[in-house]
C-alpha cells in the first residue's frame, strides 16, 4: 500500500484554504509538514493543532517573493526533520481585472507571487533535492490557464508560465532525481477572491465558489496521490474541478 509515512513536506501559503487542507491531510497520513505563510499566528495555530492530534509539524514565516525566505523554509525542514522530500508551491494571489483597467500593480503582484514565488521555491529546493538524490516539486496552478476567461489574462499567464517551468524542469530531470507535479484546481472554496481588486469580479467569483465550489480537501487529496507514488512514477499534471463546472 502506498504511504506518506516518513515524507517531509514543506508547504507555502499554508495559513488557509488549499495549503492548510494539504498540511492537515498529509500529517494525518504520516508525513511531517512544515507550514509557511506570512501570517505567523495562523500557521502556528494550525501546526499546534496537528501536533495535538499526533502529527509532526513545524512552521516558518515566509514571503514567497523573497528568495531568502524560501531558502530559510528549506533549511527549516532539513534542520527539524533531516531532509525535505517535497515542496508544495501553493501561495498565490488573483487581483484579476480586465486588461483595460490597466492595473499594472496587480499584474506585477501576480507575477511576483505566482511566478517568481514558484521560481524562488525551485531555486531553494533544487540544490537540496540534488544533494539528497531525490525530491518532488508540486505546484498549485489553475484551470484558468487551460481556458482563458475575460479578466483573467495575466493571472492565467502566470499560471501557464509555472506550467511551462514544470515541463522544462521535468525534461531536465529524466535522471529520476526530481519529480514534478502541476495541480490545476477549478472552483475551490477558499479566500482567493479576497485578493481580487475589481469588486464586480470579486463578487461574481464568490458567487461561483458558493454555487459550485468544492472543498480544499479535494485538492489536498490530489497532492497526496501524486507524492505517495513510488520513485519510478511521476504524476505530471492533475486537474481538479467540480463536476458541474464547465
Amino acid at each position: 500500500m502506498l504511504s506518506l509515512h516518513g515524507k517531509i513536506v514543506a508547504i507555502t501559503g499554508a495559513s488557509g484554504g488549499i495549503g492548510e487542507a494539504t498540511a492537515r491531510l498529509l500529517a494525518q497520513r504520516g508525513a511531517a509538514v512544515v507550514l509557511s505563510a506570512r501570517r505567523s499566528e495562523r500557521i502556528d495555530a494550525i501546526a499546534r493543532d496537528i501536533r495535538e492530534q499526533g502529527g509532526r509539524a513545524a512552521t516558518c514565516v515566509v514571503d514567497v517573493t523573497k528568495a531568502e525566505d524560501l531558502r530559510r523554509l528549506v533549511s527549516t525542514a532539513i534542520d527539524r526533520f533531516g531532509r525535505i522530500d517535497v515542496l508544495v508551491n501553493n501561495a498565490g494571489i488573483a487581483p484579476i481585472s480586465p486588461l483595460a483597467d490597466l492595473d499594472t500593480e496587480g499584474w506585477s503582484a501576480m507575477i511576483d507571487v505566482n511566478l517568481r514565488g514558484t521560481l524562488n521555491g525551485i531555486a531553494a529546493a533544487l540544490p537540496a533535492f540534488r544533494e539528497q538524490g531525490s525530491g518532488h516539486l508540486v505546484s498549485i496552478v489553475s484551470v484558468a490557464g487551460l481556458t482563458v476567461s475575460p479578466s483573467m489574462a495575466v493571472y492565467a499567464a502566470t499560471k501557464n508560465a509555472v506550467r511551462t517551468v514544470h515541463e522544462g524542469l521535468r525534461k531536465e530531470s529524466t535522471d529520476g532525481v526530481v519529480r514534478t507535479t502541476a495541480i490545476s484546481p477549478g472552483y475551490i472554496r477558499t479566500d482567493l477572491a479576497d485578493s481580487m481588486a475589481d469588486p464586480h469580479v470579486r463578487e461574481q467569483t464568490r458567487k461561483n465558489m458558493d454555487a459550485m465550489g468544492i472543498p480544499p480537501a479535494a485538492v489536498a487529496r490530489a497532492v497526496a496521490f501524486a507524492i505517495e507514488q513510488p520513485a519510478d512514477v511521476e504524476i505530471g499534471e492533475i486537474n481538479v474541478r467540480p463536476t458541474v463546472q464547465a
